[in-house]
């Protein structure tokens, strides 16, 4: 069956539109299969979980994990996630994962009903951990495991024998980014529990206090002085000081101290707030901030008396205008169909775009403002407008199955998706069918075969198709085959919108 993708200009709004592809035996945007997405998103996390597995694990051909990790340095770091197919704990995009969690279940919380409680023990699963990672003053423990020498085997994290090695930050090698970020994530989640469970979101709120001002005090680049450990995996190229705004945004909302929106007026510009990057993901998280800021900037008196916050919504808007064709200042480039940053893991900025779209178009409704485009007005209603399936159904859809291959890119959902996922956990023989241990080396003659993963890593989505919309689906292609934590947690609050929304915010 033939899909065909068209596209319609429209110069009233100064956007190109995106109407999604014709015959199609099923639509992805259908509710129910919305939902489906969304309940597998959140699955996906229980497949990366790292210790002590919990009695209601559903996916139950992972077993206990790094029940020692610590012990190298005399401290308790069991838990927390393996950050994608391997089976180190990055405590950087560890971060990020819990913040875009957070965030999710914060603006559309109370759209994913009986998902809700899933997604708060997928957070509360990465705080946990968190928490024991920030346990002393000045200090925290940024990775367990030994990156290189772990790559360099193929073998389940059951059965993990590569040194458990535990690096860390503190005032003589400094890692701002990182302090930051989970700062971030502890104060994101603090609002997520703040009702549930108001002490806990008490702890959560005091610890990132503390840990922004260790970030804050104490500034470096985490990849300088851990440059050995930390790069190539998770280098930061977009230096530390978008995860200080980043940070003092997310701490202003959880505790309401104007201490830090003082911070930010400060400190934004030589924090770089005017940079003109349009790219949000785990390194780099200067739009995030500033559509988290916009929604600060929308109560009248700051819009009226403070500037340098007003300029924050300029900048939101900017960014939503590079992702539209045919406005003054587009600059994103997509496949048919697909927006596309770069070859490794695209999919995870076709995630995160989705959900700043889907943010600040709520953060647009309940403030009665619109998108400026260099002289086109783009209202959030005709942002989310079906017809601009580019951003609302056309990034999630093309995801989901409803792209020139017909194929979804997260497993376990639709009829075909990847089976030869870059995961060792999913790829080997599970702890069930087969008790005895798989050796190092062993296991990179089933990294090489063409045989399926045995394992549904259900809910994972890999990094996604190549400019041409091509994907292989083999277990060697890292840069398109490999799920990632970050990939799913801004899906998830997208998914939330979609399924039980249907358009209005």
């Amino acid at each position: 069956m033939f899909v065909r993708l068209r596209w319609q200009v429209d110069l009233s709004f100064g956007l190109v539109s995106v109407f999604g592809f014709e015959s199609l035996d099923v639509a992805a945007c259908d509710l129910s299969f919305l939902l489906d997405a969304l309940t597998k998103s959140l699955i996906f996390f229980e497949g990366q979980r790292s210790g002590k597995l919990p009695p209601n694990q559903r996916i139950t051909w992972r077993k206990d994990s790094g029940l020692s990790d610590g012990a190298a340095m005399h401290v308790d770091l069991v838990g927390g996630y393996y950050d994608a197919g391997d089976n180190v704990k990055f405590g950087f995009p560890m971060a990020f994962t819990t913040t875009m969690l957070s965030w999710s279940v914060i603006e559309f919380g109370g759209l994913m009903k009986g998902e809700l409680q899933h997604a708060k023990e997928a957070i509360k699963w990465a705080t946990d951990y968190l928490l024991k990672a920030t346990v002393h003053p000045d200090t925290i423990y940024v990775q367990v495991g030994d990156a290189g020498k772990d790559h360099a085997c193929w073998e389940r994290p059951e059965d993990m024998d590569t040194p458990r090695s535990v690096i860390k930050i503190d005032k003589n090698t400094p890692g701002t980014e990182v302090a930051a970020e989970t700062a971030a994530a502890l104060a994101a989640a603090s609002l997520v529990f703040r009702r549930s469970d108001p002490n806990y979101s008490k702890v959560l709120a005091r610890r990132a206090i503390r840990v922004f001002e260790f970030a804050d005090k104490h500034r470096g680049a985490y990849s300088n002085g851990l440059r050995h450990y930390v790069c190539p995996y998770y280098c930061d190229f977009s230096g530390f000081q978008d995860e200080l705004l980043w940070g003092a945004a997310w701490l202003h909302r959880a505790t309401r101290n104007p201490t830090y929106l003082s911070y930010i007026k400060a400190n934004g510009q030589t924090l770089g707030a005017d940079e003109t990057d349009n790219t949000f993901g785990w390194d780099n998280k200067h739009v995030g901030a500033r559509i988290l800021i916009s929604k600060v900037v929308f109560k009248a008196y700051l819009v009226q008396n403070v500037q340098p916050l007003h300029d924050y919504k300029s900048h939101a808007d900017n960014f939503i205008c590079s992702l539209l064709p045919g406005t003054p200042y587009s600059s994103a480039q997509y496949t048919r169909g697909l927006l596309f940053k770069m070859n490794d893991s695209n999919m995870q900025y076709v995630t995160s775009t989705s959900f700043l779209l889907v943010t600040y178009a709520k953060y647009l409704t309940t403030s009665h403002r619109v998108v400026n485009c260099g002289g086109a007005t783009i209202t959030p209603k005709r942002l989310l407008s079906k017809d601009v399936a580019i951003f609302k159904f056309g990034q999630v859809d093309y995801l989901l199955g409803d792209n020139p291959m017909k194929m979804s890119f997260m497993v376990g959902y639709g009829s075909r998706y990847p089976v030869r996922i870059h995961h060792r956990g999913s790829s080997l023989p599970s702890v069930s069918v087969h008790p005895s241990k798989i050796q190092c080396s062993s296991g990179f003659s089933v990294m090489s075969s063409q045989s399926p993963n045995p394992n549904i890593l259900t809910g994972a989505v890999v990094g996604g198709p190549d400019q041409n919309d091509r994907f292989p689906d083999q277990r060697d292609d890292y840069e398109q085959s490999e799920p990632a934590t970050y990939i799913n947690a801004p899906l998830v609050g997208a998914l939330a919108y979609l399924a039980h929304s249907f358009g209005q915010l």
